[in-house]
């Protein structure tokens, strides 16, 4: 039963990374054939700004490519690329680069400055993490002092409620 799951997500992940080159080659094929012919956009904020898309596409391709040995059985089925999480951001870092990418042949070089949303919505979400954690560590500000600045009240067990 592994096996039929393995070879599922095997199967998944090599469509996944089909549809990812493929989508990567048409984004990135229209601005440099635009580029080409053109010139009217920058190459320098093109390479600068891509490559994150690039180096999350790399990073998934090594984990997600399914390895198989020399008589055709799977030997690996590479890591989940429907997983939540960083595997998410990562399509989502890659996603958004296209489309900028495409904006950017389409109106022109100033269009690279949305590509500023992707490390601001790290930050943002970074941040809620920060915030979350420091909250169930009890460090928040708010919550280990009351109105006046004095320290909080001690949890109470049951029966010292019962008995206030």
């Amino acid at each position: 039963m592994a096996q039929k799951a393995k070879k599922g997500t095997a199967k998944a992940n090599a469509v996944t990374l089909r549809n990812l080159h493929i989508g990567s080659l048409i984004a990135n094929g229209l601005f440099l054939a635009f580029y080409i012919v053109f010139r009217s956009r920058s190459l320098t904020a093109y390479l600068f700004l891509v490559s994150p898309s690039l180096a999350c596409q790399f990073f998934l391709e090594r984990a997600g490519r399914p390895q198989f040995d020399s008589a055709g059985a799977l030997r690996k089925s590479g890591e989940d690329l429907g997983a939540a999480g960083l595997t998410e951001y990562m399509f989502d870092v890659i996603w958004v680069t296209w489309g900028i990418t495409v904006l950017v042949v389409l109106f022109g070089n100033k269009v690279w400055f949305l590509w500023a949303l992707v490390p601001a919505f790290g930050l943002y979400k970074g941040y809620s993490l920060l915030g979350s954690a420091r909250q169930m560590a009890g460090l928040g500000g708010l919550g280990s002092a009351n109105a006046n600045g004095a320290e909080a009240a001690p949890a109470l067990n049951r029966r010292q409620r019962r008995a206030a």
